[in-house]
C-alpha cells in the first residue's frame, strides 16, 4: 500500500475529513487532495506530523511493505463505505442544476407575496364600479385567482423539489469531493461574488423601501389610495425578494459543494433540527395568516404578517442553534 492510500485510511479509520486533517496539520485541503492523489508527497515534518497525529511509526508511512492489521483494513472499508463522494461531474450537475432553477424558485416566492395584491386589486375596481358582477361573485372571483397563484407557487416547488432529490444527501450528509471539485466550486463563486453582491444590495435596498408607497398613500384622502400603496408594497417585497433569492440560491450551491457555513459538517447537524422547527413555524404562519385574512377581512394588512414571521423566525433559528450547542 502505497502512501497516499495509508492517509487516506488513516484519516477515514479516525473519522476526519480532509479539511480536518488539514487544519491539524496547518496545511491547505489542497495538500491532503494532492497527497492522497499521489500528485505530490509530504515533506519530512509532515510525515512526523502525520506519524504522531494517527499514532504509527514513520516506517509504516514510508514503506510500501508495511500494511496495518486486518481489523484495521476492514474497519476503513467500512467508514469508506459510509461516506458520500462527489465527482466533478455530480459537482458541475448539481450547480447548472441550481442556476437553472434559481430564478423560477425566486418566481414561486414572488408569486406568494403578490398574491394579496389580486384581491386588493379587484376589490378596488369593484369599488370603481369597472365590475358588473355583485360584491360576492368579485370576493368570490378574487379568491379563486388568490388560490390559483399559491398553487401555482407550489407546484414550481414540488417540481424544483423532485429535481433535487438526488442531491439531497449534499445538504445532509458528509460528503468528499475528488480532487479539482473543491477548486473548480471556487472559481465560480469568486467569478459569482460581484453579482452576488450587487443583487443583494438591490434586493435589500427594496425591501427597505417598499414601505414607502404606503406612506405616501397615507397622505391622501380616498380609500382606494391604502390600497394602490399596499401593491406598491408588495410589488417591491417581490421584486427585491426575487433578486435575493436568486443569487442566495446560486450562491448556497457552492457552500454545500464546499461544506461551509449553514452547510459544514456541523452545520448540516443542526439544520435537521432547526428544519422541523422551521416546518411547524411556516404551517402556524400560513394558518394564522388564513385566519387573519379570511376571518376578518383584512387582506389589505393580513400580508405584515409574512416581514414579520421573517424577522422573528431568525430569533427562533438562533434559538434553537442554542439549545443544541447547551446539549452538547
Amino acid at each position: 500500500m502505497i502512501l497516499a492510500d495509508k492517509i487516506i485510511l488513516l484519516r477515514k479509520k479516525s473519522g476526519w475529513s480532509q479539511e480536518d486533517l488539514a487544519e491539524k496539520l496547518n496545511v491547505s485541503r489542497q495538500s491532503i487532495s494532492k497527497w492522497e492523489g499521489a500528485q505530490s508527497v509530504p515533506g519530512m515534518d509532515k510525515i512526523l506530523q502525520l506519524s504522531e497525529i494517527f499514532g504509527v511509526s514513520t516506517d509504516y508511512l514510508l514503506k510500501d511493505s508495511i500494511e496495518l492489521e486486518e481489523y484495521v483494513e476492514q474497519e476503513s472499508k467500512s467508514e469508506e463505505s459510509s461516506m458520500r463522494y462527489v465527482s466533478m461531474e455530480e459537482a458541475n450537475s448539481y450547480l447548472d442544476l441550481t442556476q437553472n432553477i434559481a430564478h423560477k424558485m425566486a418566481l414561486g416566492v414572488a408569486m406568494c407575496i403578490m398574491s394579496p395584491a389580486i384581491i386588493i386589486t379587484l376589490s378596488n375596481l369593484y369599488l370603481l364600479e369597472q365590475f358588473s358582477f355583485s360584491e360576492n361573485q368579485s370576493q368570490a372571483i378574487a379568491l379563486t385567482l388568490f388560490f390559483i397563484t399559491i398553487a401555482s407557487a407550489v407546484v414550481i416547488f414540488i417540481s424544483i423539489g423532485m429535481k433535487f432529490k438526488d442531491f439531497e444527501y449534499l445538504k445532509t450528509e458528509p460528503i468528499e469531493t475528488e480532487y479539482g471539485v473543491s477548486g473548480m466550486v471556487k472559481s465560480k463563486m469568486k467569478a459569482y461574488k460581484e453579482t452576488y453582491s450587487k443583487y443583494n444590495i438591490i434586493g435589500v435596498t427594496l425591501c427597505i423601501l417598499s414601505v414607502l408607497p404606503v406612506i405616501l398613500s397615507s397622505f391622501a384622502d380616498k380609500d382606494l389610495t391604502d390600497g394602490i400603496g399596499v401593491i406598491g408594497t408588495l410589488f417591491m417585497v417581490a421584486v427585491g425578494v426575487f433578486m435575493l433569492v436568486t443569487v442566495g440560491t446560486i450562491w448556497s450551491s457552492f457552500n454545500v459543494l464546499l461544506q461551509e457555513g449553514e452547510y459544514s459538517v456541523e452545520g448540516k447537524a443542526k439544520s435537521k433540527v432547526v428544519g422541523s422547527i422551521a416546518g411547524i413555524y411556516w404551517l402556524l404562519t400560513t394558518a394564522l395568516y388564513l385566519f387573519i385574512s379570511f376571518y376578518y377581512g383584512a387582506w389589505d394588512k393580513s400580508w405584515m404578517i409574512w416581514p414579520v414571521a421573517g424577522v422573528l423566525f431568525g430569533a427562533v433559528a438562533a434559538i434553537a442553534n442554542l439549545v443544541i450547542k447547551s446539549k452538547k
